[in-house]
């Protein structure tokens, strides 16, 4: 903390503190992930699977308008997460996690309209790593409306959202990820 002259800036160093800790993100917190460039947000929708590949529930980015099926409880060890720790995404409505899935070939299964990797939602904890796109000096912790390059790691391919791809990452690999409720919600 600065030096501190008057009661005003005390009170004044005193909120931005308590503002920062209140947009920290904890585990078992509400979020939504919004797509930069797009500004649609990653959604899923109960029961709406896919007619090939892997068979299971479909993971779009949906509307630009925040809704129930944007919704994903985030899970990780601790009680924040660091650009370090990896994390879990479970959809609210479903109860299912976001992830990728082999097929019986030992490949990831394709999506068919673009032939990237399928990501979908199912019973099996997928734990994800992030990356903030723009790092202050002083960040620690993931907070609300940080801008994160969401990924996967396996057998040293990377993985990005909505479709997964091993490509350089880039504009499109962007979101925002945004705070909705502390505690979690029930379908």
């Amino acid at each position: 903390m600065k030096n501190v002259s008057s009661l005003n800036e005390l009170i004044k160093e005193f909120e931005d503190i308590i503002l920062e800790k209140s947009n920290i993100i904890k585990s078992g917190s509400v979020v939504a992930l919004k797509h930069v460039a797009t500004g649609k947000y990653l959604s899923s929708i109960k029961n709406l699977h896919y007619t090939t590949g892997s068979k299971k529930q479909l993971v779009f980015a949906g509307s630009s308008d925040f809704n129930l099926n944007s919704l994903w409880n985030i899970e990780f060890n601790g009680e924040f997460a660091t650009s370090f720790d990896t994390f879990a995404l479970r959809h609210i409505k479903s109860s299912l996690f976001l992830g990728i899935n082999w097929g019986y070939s030992r490949s990831y299964y394709k999506s068919p309209s673009t032939n990237h990797t399928e990501v979908s939602c199912d019973g099996n904890e997928t734990k994800w790593n992030f990356r903030h796109s723009k790092l202050e000096n002083d960040q620690v912790y993931l907070k609300s409306n940080d801008i994160i390059n969401l990924g996967i790691e396996k057998k040293n391919d990377a993985f990005q959202e909505v479709v997964c791809h091993n490509e350089r990452l880039g504009g499109n690999d962007v979101w925002c990820i945004e705070f909705i409720k502390e505690h979690t919600w029930s379908a």
